[in-house]
């Protein structure tokens, strides 16, 4: 009889005990970078931590490299509720919220001192503000890079003539704008599909985050890697509004905080992985060169005024007070 007690006390502690681990909160979230890549590397430590904070309330699931949701498509099935989170860079908004291009402008935003002031600034809040209109919850700020290359066969793109007749992987209307000013003609693609239209032949430069060029392997297909300061880019994670309103108070709090963490470890991450990767990728033969400021400033006289344009065009009152609101963290 005894025996039988003992037995029945361990099948209601197994159910109990199955029923709390079947409560946590399902999480997945998309994202298009490699594993290699220095944020992918944040984000898994990010998901990490807001298990750790929730005591397991929720479940985060990450998959990376397109493999849940195509980096296009992150932003409208998180609005949509078919995934609870995704994080995508803040040029992929295009014309749905252009306002998340301003770091795009070229020289605009590449003090590491404004970023650390970023994510509780309030030009980060209008922003959120403004994603939240679209459809989606911000829940972390992530900078990637204000250190970039343009990439290219047989020669360095370091001035604005050199740009001129080349096909080249852009970003959206308002940068590509500025690489059509020096003559080129562009292609907006995700990172993921460039290093294939580089194989091909189908664009014959491309525009990345210099460590991306390392982790995305564009040396080989690609010899000339010229370092500008040219843009800041960012990921950012969101999750769908009504998934978010649905959770505890606990649950909530650990993504706010986790999302402070990782914003911090982003930066860290970034500067060491530009910091690295020029070496990195003389490493892999490929040359290597780091534009002077006479030629930063020839590449800037030509892409701001075309930028600014499109962008002002794009965003009107809004983008103006954006702008001013980044100029204080400067």
């Amino acid at each position: 009889m005894r025996t039988l007690k003992a037995l029945g006390l361990a099948l209601v502690l197994s159910a109990s005990t199955a029923t709390i681990a079947s409560a946590a909160t399902e999480m997945r979230c998309s994202h298009q970078l490699p594993p290699a890549h220095h944020i992918a590397k944040v984000v898994d430590r990010w998901a990490a931590e807001v298990e750790k904070l929730s005591d397991g309330e929720i479940d985060v699931q990450v998959f990376g490299a397109d493999s849940l949701v195509k980096a296009n498509d992150n932003i409208i099935s998180v609005a949509k509720g078919d995934i609870e989170c995704a994080f995508s860079l803040n040029f992929q908004w295009g014309k749905t919220l252009p306002l998340m291009n301003v770091t795009l402008g070229p020289y605009t935003m590449s003090s590491i001192d404004a970023w650390k002031k970023w994510p509780t600034s309030d030009a980060a809040k209008l922003l959120e503000e403004k994603l939240e209109d679209k459809g989606v919850h911000n829940i972390v700020w992530m900078f990637q890079t204000n250190t970039s290359v343009f990439t290219t066969k047989g020669r360095f793109l370091k001035a604005p003539a050199d740009f001129q007749g080349i096909k080249m992987r852009g970003l959206n209307k308002a940068f590509d704008s500025g690489l059509t000013a020096m003559g080129a003609s562009t292609v907006a693609m995700p990172g993921s599909e460039v290093y294939q239209a580089l194989a091909t032949g189908t664009i014959d430069a491309a525009v990345t985050d210099v460590a991306a060029g390392y982790s995305r392997k564009y040396y080989e297909v690609q010899d000339h890697f010229t370092v500008v300061p040219v843009l800041a880019a960012y990921l950012h994670g969101y999750v769908n509004p009504s998934w978010y309103a649905g959770l505890s108070g606990k649950s909530k709090a650990a993504i706010e905080q986790a999302g402070i963490e990782a914003a911090g470890w982003a930066l860290e991450a970034s500067q060491e992985a530009a910091a690295a990767a020029p070496k990195q990728l003389e490493e892999k033969g490929v040359q290597v060169y780091i534009a002077t400021d006479e030629e930063n400033a020839a590449l800037k006289a030509v892409m701001k005024p075309a930028f600014d344009a499109e962008f002002a065009k794009e965003t009107g009152e809004d983008g103006a007070k954006l702008l001013e609101l980044i100029e204080k963290l400067q």
